[in-house]
Order: C-alpha cells, then structure tokens, then sequence
C-alpha cells in the first residue's frame, strides 16, 4: 500500500520545514548582513555555508520528508532515520558554523562552564551512548513514541548529546580542546562499541519487543504523531503489515543491521579522512625536519668555512 494516503502534512512536514527554513535564513543574516555586528568575525566560507545548507537539507530528509512517516511505520526506517539524525547530521551543522560564531555563542558566562563540562571527551561519549542506548530499552522506546511532547524532547535530546559527541572531534574553534591523529581515530572507535550492545540486542533477539511497531492500537499511536487524527482514522489501518513483506522480528533485525552498517560506513569516511589528515601532517612535519637539517648543515659548512 502507498504511504501517500497519509496525505500531503504526514508526508512533507511543511511545518517542521518552514522552522529549518527559518533557522537557514537567520544563519544567512547572521554570518553575511549581521555579521559586522560580532567581533573578530570573517566573511563566510563557500564550504562552511555547503556544509550548513547540507545538515539542515539532511535534517529535513529524515525528519521532515516520508522517510521520518516511513519510520513511524517499518522500524528498519526508523534506525536508518536514528543512524543519519546522529552520526552524520551533527558534524555537517558543527563544521558548518563559523568558529567566530561559536566564540560568540560559547563564550558567555553561563554557557561557557557548562559546555566546556559536556564537550569533555570521555563525558561527551558516555551521555550519547547512555542515552542512545536507554532510548532503545523497548518500554521507555514505546512510551516515548506514543507522546508527542516526550517524542519531540527526546529528539532533541538525541540530537544535542550528539552535537557534543561530535564536538571534539570535528569543531575548529581556537582554544577548544580537539582530538587529533590516532586519538581522534579511538574515540570514533569507542562509540561504534558503545553502541554495539544496544544493536545486538535488537538484530539477536527471538522476539519482536516494539509494541508500537507490533500491536495494532501501540501502532495507531505513533502514528497519530505524524499524520492527522482525521486522516488516520479514515483510513481505519490496524498496523504496519499492510506496508512491508517483512514479519515484525525481521523487520527488528534488520532495523538492528541497518543501524550498525550506516554507523560503519560513516565512520570509514570519517576515519579515512582523519587517517588522511594525521598522515598529510606527519609528512608535513618530516619535510620540515629535513628542511631545517639541510639547512642547519650549510651553515655548519658555512661557518667551518669561514674559521
């Protein structure tokens, strides 16, 4: 069955995209018309403005568009969802603002202390995994997406514990603390671990444990937070069968495998460019040493030539 029936609202969130959109022009008016108005501030990078567009177009998709309806109704959609809302939404948003900018934002007598305790490493990565993972215990899971507000909070709360996982190691602000090398390559490790128990309960699991993707009336819940209460009860749907070949345990599993397979291949991009950075660095610094020795021997032969 077509997910259009859902109509044109449950389908496009034009709502949800009038407030990116409203975000997306603020942030044109801040960093070009405004931008005189902060200090130390420079003119906007072509690539810094790429990269905001691209998170925000990415926020949309999956949240905005009918793969955010999609994952209401298949939990395969809804990990696919998860995996880019986290692991590559965030960096693209982080990278794209101005380092000038952050200053401005971070550096405030409130948020300062408050930041610089959350973006610390080893807090930054056990507040994500912790809350990634409680997320997915079946009963708080079903409780969340049966309420509207809670679901709408805990978005945001998923979405800001992964701004601050992502932080350390991609944000270019002077003076913030930033991985380099190998320990950016073992931090990046230690999430796809952390992760890892909460995905292998779901892909290893004899039973299919999200009532709001197997109960009929848990099902028409969730639903009601994306498609109109009169839409939904005129098309009198009893659960997600009548959209996927998949039983509900498969469905499970490879929501599971999804999640794990999109984390891997975004963090292999990640992971091949920071290898690529700490390798461009390393030569860089050998071309360095062998320039200064070259040149600290001609003037030993300079000098000796002299006496």
């Amino acid at each position: 069955m077509p997910i259009s029936i859902f109509g044109f609202q449950a389908l496009w969130s034009p709502y949800f995209l009038g407030v990116l959109v409203l975000i997306t022009i603020l942030y044109f008016l801040v960093t070009v018309k405004w931008r005189d108005k902060f200090k130390d501030s420079e003119p906007l990078k072509q690539k810094e403005a790429l990269l905001f567009v691209s998170g925000m177009l990415l926020l949309y998709i999956i949240k905005g568009g009918p793969v955010d309806l999609l994952g209401h109704i298949i939990f395969t959609m809804h990990m696919f969802q998860m995996a880019f809302l986290v692991l590559l939404a965030p960096p693209l948003i982080i990278m794209g603002i101005p380092s000038w900018l952050w200053r401005s934002i971070i550096n405030r007598p409130v948020i300062k202390p408050v930041f610089d305790l959350f973006t610390k490493p080893m807090l930054a990565i056990i507040i994500f995994g912790m809350v990634f993972s409680f997320y997915h215990i079946p009963l708080i899971f079903d409780f969340v997406k049966m309420n509207s507000l809670l679901h709408a909070a805990v978005s945001i709360l998923l979405f800001g514990s992964a701004l601050l996982y992502w932080w350390p190691v991609v944000n270019n602000l002077e003076g913030a603390y930033k991985f380099h090398g190998l320990k950016k390559l073992a931090y990046l490790f230690g999430l796809s671990v952390l992760i890892t128990p909460a995905c292998a309960l779901i892909i290893f699991s004899d039973t299919a444990f999200y009532a709001t993707y197997t109960d009929g009336q848990a099902w028409q819940q969730a639903m009601a937070l994306c498609v109109p209460a009169g839409t939904l009860a005129q098309l009198g749907l009893t659960g997600p069968e009548l959209f996927t070949n998949m039983s509900a345990l498969e469905d499970q599993r490879t929501g599971g495998i999804t999640m794990k397979v999109v984390q891997e291949l975004i963090f292999t991009v990640f992971l091949w460019l920071v290898f690529y950075e700490w390798l461009r660095n390393e030569n860089k610094n050998a071309d360095e040493i062998t320039a200064k020795t070259i040149e600290d021997r001609k003037n030993m032969a300079l000098h000796r030539h002299n006496a």
